[in-house]
């Protein structure tokens, strides 16, 4: 017998004795294939998971496991922001998942870049009513807002691991991006809070890492402003008008700061892609517009694929019955079509914290691993309002700001302080793995290692 056939009934049998050690939730929530999906080694589990009875509320959930030795890696939560937007559409679909769609939406391809070679991952629809995750009462979509969706987010972690008891206690990280710079941390508080608070903590929560993250309403505002004018998207003159009119510490906006922010999108700005400002844009016949609203003095917009146009092909393919089928999503027959973000969430949220640096200051001082990163080109959440709200941490500097490598040129920037890392990826717009995939892996990587980006 050739050394290949051995190697091949190997892995047959290791895979059969891991399938038949499923519990029947798990064989229930198992993916056999997706339609048009390339084979793979690794299994992967999507379903839902009821965070409250009383108000039908069920958050979905895909989880992509590690390709080898699964059981031995980390567990690492992705969430996408909006508020309001899909974490299968952006995370799994188009940044950190094993799968990319084709124009067609027919079938899918491998993403050489993916973050599961070295961890499990699961993404997560969140809050209820974003793409596939429901509730029966329909007033949750309009009081939808950051405290309910971190408590959301926290059952739906206890119970899924009482489904799947091999992740109790494994090492967790949690990631993200945008409107999830609120996500994330506020998730990572309640589970530090919940675990000194539980006489048998079963998440093992080790650090997070977000990037382009809404942090501050006052150091985003301001620094996006700064971006808009320092990357010449903007005249001196509105420049000069959005500071005197925006008062970036308030959460109401007023007339004169919305015609100042509204002359530089609809008169300055061009037909630019805002969350990647050298790319090209969709010119696809069906795209829908970016929308920017100028809420509580922060830009939350609906967010906009790159291939450009991949936002394109998730809404055709997640709505088609027979992927919602082999998701096993969709099983209450959900009244309205799947989409990338929810208009009605983001246009109703309710509570949204101005600032999420105390939170920052109570986990570094817990010892939690914390990364932030910046795509360079995004005019959305940019790099300038980033390092605003950074440098107002007051942390200690332990590596002082040094060019990172990757494939032999400058991947980005990066600085080491006290209790957070901070790196910035070169040529990466808002969804950083779309734009960078190589250079994000390597963030990836020295992040679950705990190193420093390579200096060489």
């Amino acid at each position: 017998m050739g050394l290949e056939r051995v190697l091949s009934l190997c892995f047959i049998f290791s895979s059969i004795t891991y399938i038949f050690a499923l519990t029947k939730e798990q064989e229930m929530d198992r993916i056999s294939m997706l339609p048009g999906q390339p084979p793979v080694k690794f299994l992967q589990f999507s379903g839902y998971v009821t965070v409250h009875e009383e108000q039908g509320r069920a958050l979905f959930y895909w989880l992509t496991e590690a390709e080898n030795n699964a059981d031995k890696k980390p567990l690492l939560l992705w969430l996408n922001g909006g508020p309001g937007c899909s974490s299968v559409a952006y995370g799994a679909s188009e940044e950190i998942g094993p799968f990319r769609l084709n124009k067609t939406a027919s079938s899918l391809y491998l993403n050489k870049y993916s973050w599961n070679r070295v961890a499990n991952i699961l993404f997560l629809e969140s809050p209820a009513g974003v793409g596939y995750s429901y509730t029966n009462t329909s007033s949750n979509l309009m009081d939808s807002g950051d405290r309910r969706t971190a408590q959301d987010a926290l059952v739906f972690l206890i119970r899924w691991m009482s489904r799947f008891p091999q992740y109790k206690y494994r090492d967790f990280y949690i990631a993200g991006e945008s409107y999830a710079g609120h996500y994330v941390p506020q998730l990572a508080q309640q589970i530090h809070d919940y675990n000194k608070n539980s006489s048998h903590p079963i998440i093992n929560l080790k650090g997070f890492i977000v990037g382009n993250a809404v942090t501050d309403n006052y150091y985003d505002g301001i620094g996006t402003a700064t971006y808009w004018w320092s990357h010449s998207i903007i005249s001196d003159k509105t420049y000069k008008s959005i500071l005197k009119s925006c008062n970036f510490k308030s959460h109401k906006t007023t007339k004169k700061c919305d015609d100042a922010v509204n002359y530089a999108l609809n008169h300055e700005f061009g037909g630019i892609d805002q969350y990647s400002i050298y790319t090209p844009t969709c010119n696809a016949s069906d795209k829908k517009p970016t929308v920017l609203r100028l809420k509580n003095t922060l830009l939350r917009p609906r967010l906009s694929g790159y291939d450009p146009c991949t936002e394109n092909y998730a809404e055709k393919y997640y709505n088609r019955a027979d992927v919602q089928k082999a998701l096993h999503a969709n099983t209450t027959g959900i009244k309205y079509k799947w989409t990338a973000c929810s208009d009605v969430l983001l246009r109703n949220w309710k509570d949204s914290d101005a600032s999420v640096l105390p939170i920052y200051k109570k986990l570094i001082a817990a010892g939690l691993r914390i990364w932030v990163f910046s795509g360079d080109t995004d005019s959305v959440v940019p790099v300038t309002a980033t390092r605003f709200w950074l440098s107002h941490l007051n942390l200690k500097v332990k590596t002082t700001w040094y060019p990172w490598y990757s494939g032999g040129q400058v991947g980005g920037w990066s600085e080491v302080y006290e209790g957070l890392t901070f790196a910035t990826v070169r040529g990466a717009g808002h969804e950083v793995p779309l734009f960078q995939p190589r250079r994000s892996f390597i963030l990836f990587q020295a992040f679950l290692s705990g190193k420093d980006l390579p200096k060489s």
